[in-house]
Formats: structure tokens, sequence, C-alpha cells
């Protein structure tokens, strides 16, 4: 066990001896210092302390050091271990501190983008709280619940700022929690009583083969501008539509040696930090565009494919850019307002044009724009052949710009959603699972951090009693917290775990 003494070590240079409290165990000694200092007179030939003042207050610190050990099976201990519990237990943390690190980590992994998202969620989070130095006991479900009804309004945010913010909580339990040992820095979690909303529902932004005729058909705005942004923004739009939907982003960050073999083969910025396949994707380019990557190539030492880079700091200036100049178009050809195109507009006219005119499945549509589709693990070790995709980028070019031919209305769906709704877990969503034998519960889980069914039931599993039978069947009920949805999976004990 722990024994504990206050003593002086040495003398300071000014002639006052600091306070501190021996810690014994396990034949190793610790010393943690406290706020008191005695002179030499208040000590004993032999260097104890005799000031009665510091000796009570040494004397009620060593009990509240004996009461918090008390509560914790610290034996297996070393003296640091026992000496971090007992100064930072009752510590509080600052959560806004750890986020902005969180967000840090982030960006040097390379998720700059996504760390924004994290950026502005912990920025909303301070602004309703009114403070930059938000703790960790602030974070109670009822003031986690009060601020998301803030966010009521937004289309995406109500969703995914609690999202980041949970991601960063998780993360701080796992580094500053220590279940092996019972030193739990943090000691509570809101975000198990806290129901984050869906975001609604993506407005397709789709338009017609006919719409998009006439908009690439359409002449330029007058302007005095020797680079005018509708002039981008058309360029722009006619490179999304003809690269199977490419982003902006990758557009902007494409080099010259992406481009080979009459190819441009790059990792999808979005999602490549998310898949193991680092969303990798080869594009054939078409004739259609090559007057384009003339007009926009880079000199011979520039690394960059196209001189977006020249133009603007950032891809994100670029995509803004970009849809200035395609809300000028839209104007300058009598639009309204509210149904002005914008850059997204033509990638989801690919994929509407490619399911409804061109007959190409849901599964094709993904493939081709690079969604991973469900199939992250496989498209991880498997040499992809991108021809279909080539082809049906050809066959969705032919249709717009190279025919007159009317568009079947009615029967596309969103190239976003799968045909079935099925059960889906991702690591972000919160997870309520448990597994029953006989009707009755013997596992419980309710977390974050799982991306399939197999990975819950693996996680109940280990929880289950070793006094089930062998091929007796187990029941796992698992419940996406997050979308409401539930689903029941069966298992035999010696075959299914």
């Amino acid at each position: 066990m722990a024994n504990f003494k206050a003593c002086v070590r040495r003398p300071r240079k000014d002639g006052f001896w600091q306070v501190y409290i021996r810690v014994t165990h396990r034949r190793s000694v610790g010393f943690i210092k406290t706020d008191k200092m005695v002179t030499k007179k208040e000590l004993t030939k032999d260097n104890e302390i005799k000031d009665p003042f510091v000796q009570r207050y040494c004397a009620d610190l060593i009990i509240r050091y004996n009461s918090l050990l008390n509560t914790k099976e610290y034996h297996g201990w070393s003296v640091n271990q026992v000496i971090d519990y007992l100064t930072t237990e009752s510590d509080d943390i600052c959560f806004s501190d750890y986020a902005r690190i969180h967000i840090d980590r982030m960006k040097n992994r390379g998720q700059e983008r996504n760390s924004r998202n994290y950026k502005y969620a912990i920025g909303s989070l301070e602004f309703f709280l009114g403070t930059n130095q938000v703790m960790f006991s602030q974070l109670t479900s009822a003031v986690v619940n009060n601020w998301i009804k803030t966010l009521s309004g937004t289309k995406r945010a109500k969703e995914q700022y609690p999202v980041c913010l949970r991601q960063v909580f998780r993360a701080a339990i796992e580094e500053f929690n220590d279940y092996d040992t019972g030193v739990l820095r943090i000691k509570t979690n809101p975000w198990i009583k806290v129901k984050i909303p869906g975001a609604d529902s993506t407005t397709k932004r789709a338009i017609s083969p006919e719409a998009c005729r006439e908009f690439f058909a359409a002449p330029l705005p007058e302007t005095k501008q020797v680079e005018p942004l509708s002039e981008l923004g058309r360029d722009v739009a006619m490179l999304v539509l003809c690269l199977g939907g490419i982003n902006t982003v990758d557009l902007y960050n494409l080099k010259k040696e992406d481009y080979r073999n009459g190819c441009i083969c790059y990792n999808r910025a979005k999602t490549k930090g998310s898949r193991r396949d680092h969303a990798y994707i080869e594009m054939r380019v078409e004739p259609v565009l090559q007057p384009l990557f003339e007009k926009y190539k880079t000199a011979d030492d520039d690394p960059y494919l196209f001189n977006f880079h020249n133009r603007f700091s950032t891809s994100d200036s670029l995509n803004a850019n970009a849809n200035t100049g395609i809300k000028q178009m839209c104007k300058s050809m009598g639009m309204k307002k509210e149904n002005y195109y914008c850059v997204y507009t033509f990638r989801h006219t690919w994929g509407t044009v490619a399911q409804n005119d061109c007959g190409a499945t849901i599964a094709e549509v993904g493939f081709a724009m690079n969604h991973s589709h469900g199939h992250t693990v496989t498209r991880g070790y498997i040499k992809i052949d991108f021809t279909p995709a080539w082809e049906l980028n050809a066959k969705v070019i032919d249709f717009i710009l190279f025919s007159k031919e009317r568009s079947k209305q009615g029967i596309a769906k969103d190239i976003d959603e799968s045909e079935e709704k099925l059960f889906r877990l991702s690591p972000k969503m919160m997870v309520y699972a448990r597994a029953y034998y006989k009707g009755e519960v013997l596992a419980e889980i309710t977390d974050i951090g799982f991306g399939t069914v197999d990975a819950v039931i693996s996680a109940l599993v280990e929880k289950l009693p070793e006094t089930i039978p062998t091929r007796a069947a187990v029941q796992f009920r698992i419940k996406n917290v997050d979308s409401g949805r539930e689903a029941v999976y069966e298992r035999t004990k010696g075959k299914g775990f």
C-alpha cells in the first residue's frame, strides 16, 4: 500500500523550504509538491516540519489521498501512476483546447478539408456557451441537447456539428481515461442521452440533358474582364460533367504525373482518408475536353496539370468563383434566381443521365463516380479495371453534348442513395446493442466507433458469460441511434462466435 509523509527536500536560494508529500509505494519513492513553504526555524534539527498549521494542512491532504486510493485497486500501479491519479483526479480538462489539438492532428493526417467542419462545430458550441474555454464538465446531456436545438434551422449542421464533437469527445476519453487502472479524468459521457437529428435530404440538383445543352450553348455575358468568371464557370462545369462528375478540389490538385496514357489517375480528396483503396480512380479524357486541357495547361516547369492554382489560392476559392461564374451564366440566360445552377449541378446531372438515359445501374453509376458502394475491403486488394467507367462516361457525353435525344423523365433514382434502405453503420454513428439468450439481456453496449455489424457483435461476444452452451443461439439486437433503425442478428456459439 502507499504511504505518505510531509517532508522538505532542500532549501531554495531565498532560504525557504518547499513542502512536499512523500509517496512510498512498492519500494519506490515519489514526491507531490504542495503550495506550502517553511523556514529553517519551522524545522527540527532533523528537518522535520514542526509548524502546526502546515502539519495540519498536510495531514488533511494525506487523509484525502488515502480516501481517494481506497476507492481504487491501485496495488499494481507504479508510484508515478499513483501520483498522477492523486494530482489529476480532480482537474477538469478544457474541451476547447483539446478540440483544437484534435483538429491540428487531423490537418497533419491530411484531413484539412474535413477538419474545417470540426472547427466550425467547436466555434458554434463556444458561441452558444459564451466562452472559448469550454470544459468537459460543462458538457452535460442537457447542455448538448439545448445547443443542438439552436441548430434546428440548418440543413446539415444540425447533424454534422454534433457528430464532429462526439468524435472529439470519444478521442479524449480514449486518451485521458485508463480503464485498466481505473484512472478516469473524464467521468461523464453526455452523448448516451443525446439524440442527434438527421440532416435534411439532399436536394436533387440534376438538370435535364436539354437544359444542359442550353447552358453550354448560351453566349457568355458581356464583360470587361480579361478572364471573366462566367467563362471559368462554364469551363469548370464542362470539366466536371465530362470527367465523370469530378469534384473541383480534385481538378485543382491534379498534377502532371496524374495525367498518363490519356487518363487522369487520382485519389478522390473527399474520401481518400477513409477508404482502404484511398478512393483511387482512373478516368479517360474524352476528345471533347482536349481544348480545355490546352486552355488551362501550365508551364513546363509547373507540377500542376491546370493553372487554377495560379489564379486561386485554394480549391475552395476555385469552387466559389466557378459557382459565381455559373450563376452569371444563368442570370444572362434569364433564369430565376432560385433555379440557378452550381458546380454540383453537373455532377448530379452526370449521375442522373447515366442511370436515366444511358441504362446504367445504381452500382455502375456509383463505381464511375468513385463512391465506395460498400465494397471498400474488396477494392482495397484487387486491381480495378476502370474501363466500364470510361465507357459509361463516353455514353453520357455523347447523349448530352452530341445528340438531340430527349431525356426519359421520371425513372431516375437518387445516385447518393441505395435502392434499398439497408441497415448500415459507420464509426461516427451511435450504436445501442444488446445480446439476448433465452430472452435475457446478457451484454449491452452504447458507443460509437463501429463500422460494421460484425464489429458490434464481436464487442458484445466479449461480454457474454462462458456458461452459454456450445451450439446455442444468441440474438443480437442492434440499433443505430442516429437513424433510429434497428436490426436483429443471430449467431450460434461454436459456429458464429
